[in-house]
């Protein structure tokens, strides 16, 4: 691997143009997760990721995942789980929760790369305002979420859950559609997986993800993290 760049207490980056190829997009090593350099980091287009048995790894990747929100697919199978009603939704309601289910082990693997370092940083962020999230509820038990961080007109998904079949896709949609219905011009989704292309999202050139990104994450929006019921479904 080419030698990368530790970051120090300096809260800078380099550009995500210097991210090696393999590991695609990875940028640089090091610092910490204060809100200072997440928030700085986002609005580089960079991302953290990495396990509990790493140093901090930061990420651009090339192509970069995201969802056009005029574009999100909503399958028949969703429209039945919409018509059903057999979710509730909500907003910011229990986010601790929600990114601590986002950080269980899967069926798949008993790793997680939300450690409990992150955890603590972006709860931290959900209390400054940036982060967020969308509870999906079945009766009173909590069955699926999502959450990420908001800046300017930019959202940016960090992980979902589902304790029911289709939970997160529902998590996934109602919020695409709340946010389209804000003026949100970016849904950064960072890799592409089966999951997110099924609703529609897409690869686009980093370079043509910074363009955007550079064009709205400064244009502030003023709106309230509440569920619109007429944008269910």
């Amino acid at each position: 691997m080419t030698e990368l760049s530790w970051l120090d207490r300096e809260i800078m980056f380099p550009h995500p143009s210097t991210a090696l190829e393999e590991p695609n997009g990875l940028l640089c090593m090091g610092g910490d997760l204060s809100p200072e350099r997440l928030l700085r980091a986002y609005r580089m287009g960079i991302f953290p990721w990495f396990s509990e048995d790493q140093p901090i790894l930061w990420w651009s990747p090339d192509p970069r995942c995201i969802m056009e929100l005029s574009e999100i697919h909503i399958s028949r199978s969703m429209r039945r789980v919409f018509n059903s009603q057999k979710f509730q939704y909500s907003f910011d309601t229990s986010f601790e929760a929600v990114i601590k289910s986002c950080a269980a082990p899967r069926a798949y693997c008993s790793e997680t790369w939300i450690t409990q370092d992150m955890q603590l940083a972006y709860i931290y962020l959900a209390r400054l305002g940036f982060a967020h999230s969308i509870e999906i509820w079945e009766g009173s038990e909590l069955v699926g979420g999502l959450y990420g961080i908001a800046m300017g007109r930019c959202f940016f998904g960090e992980s979902m859950f589902s304790k029911r079949t289709n939970a997160s896709k529902a998590a996934f949609i109602v919020l695409a559609k709340h946010l389209h219905s804000w003026g949100y011009q970016l849904f950064d989704c960072q890799v592409p997986n089966p999951h997110l292309l099924s609703l529609g999202a897409s690869s686009i050139p980093r370079e043509q993800f910074l363009t955007i990104l550079a064009e709205n994450i400064d244009q502030n929006l003023s709106h309230e993290w509440l569920i619109d019921q007429s944008l269910i479904g």
